[in-house]
């Protein structure tokens, strides 16, 4: 039997902390990537240049994009949740523009070879936090069961088949 995870405030703020600090990481790491790679660079002769280094930089660039976009896929899903949650999005404004979006691509593993250590931890840290946003966002897509007939719902049924 599956668990349906609750969304509330309190799970949802705490989700927004750990995706800003996560998105901050994220930028840093990816930042000092590319400044390690444009140092490098500077002191190999330009006509030196192989192109396996630039297949390296776009699959580093491309890593950093999509890394970076997870992320803000998922603060924006909390954000709106946020919203909805003090009272500036009513449940249909949230139902209709704040999905997840699904389905979105996967790391490349050989571009995550490539990094070091440190930056494909949290590539995947980027990739746990938008999976647990996701099996958020299904449970509260998913149809409310039906609910059993209340004591005043059954007196209602009652008096209607009476009259």
């Amino acid at each position: 039997m599956e668990r349906t995870p609750s969304i509330n405030p309190r799970i949802v703020e705490g989700l927004y902390a750990e995706a800003l600090v996560l998105a901050d990481e994220v930028r840093a790491r990816f930042e000092r990537l590319r400044a390690q790679d444009f140092a490098r660079i500077a002191i190999l002769d330009s006509g030196r240049d192989c192109p396996a280094d630039d297949v390296a930089r776009v699959q580093l660039s491309c890593e950093a994009l999509r890394t970076t976009t997870r992320v803000m896929h998922c603060l924006a899903w909390l954000l709106n949740h946020r919203a909805h949650f003090a009272g500036e999005l009513t449940e249909l404004q949230l139902r209709r523009h704040g999905r997840l979006v699904a389905n979105f691509p996967a790391s490349d593993a050989a571009a995550l070879a490539l990094l070091p250590a440190e930056a494909r931890m949290l590539v995947h840290e980027s990739e746990r936090l938008y999976e647990r946003i996701m099996r958020l966002e299904r449970a509260w897509r998913r149809p409310a069961p039906p609910r059993a007939a209340s004591a005043i719902d059954r007196l209602r049924q009652r008096l209607a088949a009476a009259s």
